[in-house]
């Protein structure tokens, strides 16, 4: 029988080899979808992340029109930090198509800016897939945009039902599902957990 440490060794050398094998240094294409809770939540630990390692960030939100969020209120007072909320809030409060699909083009302006700046090192698109969900924003457009974006830039986009084109072009994908939430058990959203 092959010992833990024997396990261990042998795991460790396929571990290595991989490290070793991955040379390639550019920017990284991250979607986090799916139907569950904490897709921005990680999206908003990257940016906890690139910051303590000095890069620029830009968050662009595309849906959420509420600017009391606990992220935005720390993250706001951090250098290094442009933070755009561009949305009218959820497509069932609005209940205006033509103002929900103006207010997303305005905030892909911004996004163009950061995708465009080179200072820039990491770019959070968040909600963004319902942009491509309401065809507020032209994905094949979009994709063009991220992939001639600064070499070293790293994106990541949030939003449930991620369209397989952008799936496709995207170095990461985390599919993050739900098997129960406490709203459906009557509780509300709570600040410091859900905002």
């Amino acid at each position: 029988m092959i010992s833990h440490e024997q396990r261990m060794q042998k795991k460790k050398a396929v571990i290595d080899s991989h490290i070793a094998a991955a040379q390639e240094e550019r920017g990284v294409l991250v979607v986090n979808t799916g139907t569950g809770k904490g897709k921005s939540s990680a999206a908003f630990g990257v940016v906890a992340r690139a910051l303590g390692h000095g890069l620029q960030v830009g968050v662009v939100q595309f849906v959420k029109g509420r600017s009391d969020t606990g992220e935005e209120a720390f993250f706001r007072r951090q250098p290094g930090v442009s933070w755009h909320v561009g949305g009218e809030g959820f497509t069932w409060e609005t209940q205006d198509k033509e103002r929900d699909a103006k207010a997303a083009q305005a905030a892909w302006d911004v996004a163009c800016r950061h995708l465009g700046n080179p200072d820039i090192g990491l770019v959070v698109l968040d909600e963004m897939t319902y942009a491509f969900k309401y065809g507020w924003l032209d994905l094949d457009a979009v994709i063009a945009k991220l992939l001639s974006r600064p070499l070293l830039q790293h994106v990541i986009i949030t939003g449930r039902a991620a369209p397989q084109a952008l799936r496709d072009v995207a170095d990461t994908v985390s599919d993050i599902g739900m098997e129960k939430h406490a709203f459906q058990a009557g509780i509300k959203a709570m600040p410091g957990l859900e905002y």
